[in-house]
């Protein structure tokens, strides 16, 4: 059965990787002493969320199921689809 999508050669683990440095390397130099850096650095975590949001809303719409993201996850399908999907109207209201 094909999901019609279509695979794309990127290199994600090497630019999440990079991501993951400069993060530490920003933890460090608030560490040697810049305080006033750290509401910035703990701000990366309302963004890192917002990106998995993002990211998760995009392989939906590629066709993926919430087994197949929960699984990279490591997490339930529910667990996932609670987190993750969209609000409904009522949810909303």
């Amino acid at each position: 059965m094909t999901t019609g999508r279509t695979p794309r050669v990127v290199e994600n683990s090497e630019f999440t990787a990079f991501g993951r440095r400069v993060i530490r390397a920003a933890g460090r130099r608030i560490a040697a002493g810049d305080v006033e850096a750290l509401p910035d650095l703990a701000a990366l975590s309302a963004d890192l969320d917002a990106a998995i949001t993002d990211a998760v809303a995009g392989l939906r719409a590629a066709g993926y199921s919430w087994g197949e993201i929960a699984a990279r996850l490591g997490v339930t399908r529910q667990a996932a689809h609670q987190r993750w999907s969209a609000p409904t109207a009522r949810e909303v209201a």
